[in-house]
């Protein structure tokens, strides 16, 4: 973000058309950031060029090369071409929440034969805060396997407290409707990550952060741990500096991937990505390549974002509520997760993004993770997932919010 927009002063006049930008520029900027947003930038989008040319090329090689694996929305048109999701668009504001909880998730659980010898393991696990108490389990059956105590699963940061989607739509409906005061005749289409646009690639243009190695958009202010948002507006606005990149020669995302889904810098393979296969892979079963390597991920992975130095250094937590943990999410029992069903999944996840993962995707993660057959009958704990009564309550959403999700957009 271009910190000199708000600096302006906006009690200088002037009536020609850069002025009235850099005017616009600095009225849209504020009131972003007072309508909760961490960062701000500009995007400028020409009528007479494609935009984002590197961008679009890196998409086009990406899916040539299959790794998007069955993700077909990424091959939207609209992707390529931002003038197809808003012909008349001039300007992207682009934004950002900070969505970092400093929860820290429970210790590695293995059965006993598992656990490894050597002594640096030990060392690292005594540095994390250990598992909250748990009821005891029930007598596991003969052919289970037996742990010191239950097992925790994982599931990613960001999808810890309420849906982000409407807590960014929300705010972006609130910028839009608040354009047309600035200007009755702006016209704008808000975009989040469920719609074709490549949000990660316009938040690096408007100087909001930079695509690090592992994918993700990495900001100097909050690491990755952000959300991004985008509004397609007809305003013309003055446009920042499109950020550099500052990964150098780390290659610590590549190295820490069980997986090796980093097989190059800034190049993700979903085939072999965990976070993938646990989210958006529908088969019964998972791959013998990613089921032996989930150290625990039911929901996501945050692996290559945990030994990120930016994130290990500046990530703050947030300060919007509604990102902080709902109960349960932060150590889920595995044993419980592998025998969810549809009403305890509905319960559980309501207003939450991880209703995306279906209830037969829960008990295929967490039977993966736990080194079970899939055929075999399993028998868990009685205590119940904790259901929506002992969730923190979701704020009403705007029964007039659309999400404006396109057919190109993924189910």
């Amino acid at each position: 973000m271009d910190t000199t927009a708000l600096e302006y002063d906006p009690a200088v006049g002037g009536s020609s058309p850069v002025a009235i930008a850099r005017r616009n520029t600095y009225q849209v900027k504020t009131k972003a950031l007072a309508l909760g947003f961490h960062q701000v930038g500009i995007a400028a989008i020409s009528s007479e060029y494609p935009p984002l040319p590197s961008a679009v090329s890196a998409l086009q090689r990406w899916l040539d090369r299959g790794f998007a694996a069955e993700m077909k929305w990424m091959a939207a048109p609209k992707r390529f071409d931002a003038r197809e999701f808003m012909p008349e668009a001039r300007s992207v504001i682009c934004v950002a929440l900070n969505y970092y909880s400093p929860e820290q998730r429970p210790l590695e659980q293995r059965p006993l034969e598992q656990r490894p010898l050597n002594p640096s393991f030990s060392q690292a696990e005594s540095a994390i805060e250990p598992a909250p108490a748990q009821p005891e389990l029930n007598q596991p059956e003969l052919n289970q396997p037996q742990f010191d105590q239950p097992q925790f699963g994982k599931i990613a940061r960001y999808a810890w407290g309420r849906d982000y989607h409407r807590v960014l739509e929300t705010r972006l409906k609130a910028l839009a409707q608040w354009l047309v005061t600035l200007d009755p005749r702006a016209q704008s289409r808000w975009a989040v990550d469920s719609s074709p646009v490549q949000d990660k690639a316009w938040a690096q243009e408007a100087g909001l952060g930079w695509i690090g190695k592992n994918g993700n958009l990495i900001t100097r202010q909050y690491g990755s741990w952000v959300f991004l948002g985008e509004l397609f507006t007809t305003l013309e606005l003055l446009p920042d500096r499109p950020h550099t990149s500052h990964c150098g020669t780390c290659t610590r995302c590549l190295e820490a991937c069980p997986t090796g889904a980093i097989p190059e810098p800034f190049v993700v393979d979903a085939n072999r990505c965990i976070a993938y296969h646990t989210i958006e892979n529908r088969a019964e079963t998972l791959p013998s390549e990613i089921a032996e390597n989930l150290q625990g991920w039911v929901a996501g992975c945050d692996i290559c974002q945990d030994v990120c130095p930016w994130n290990q250094r500046f990530a703050q937590p947030t300060d919007i509520e509604d990102f902080r943990p709902r109960s349960g999410v932060v150590a889920p029992r595995l044993d419980q997760l592998a025998q969810l069903s549809d009403e305890a999944w509905d319960q559980a996840f309501r207003g939450s993004a991880l209703r995306r993962i279906k209830p037969a995707m829960w008990r295929r993660n967490a039977r993966a993770s736990l080194k079970l057959d899939p055929n075999v009958s399993f028998q868990a704990s009685s205590q119940s997932l904790p259901r929506s009564a002992d969730l923190p309550p979701d704020r009403p959403v705007d029964p007039s919010i659309d999400p404006q999700l396109d057919s190109e957009s993924h189910p």
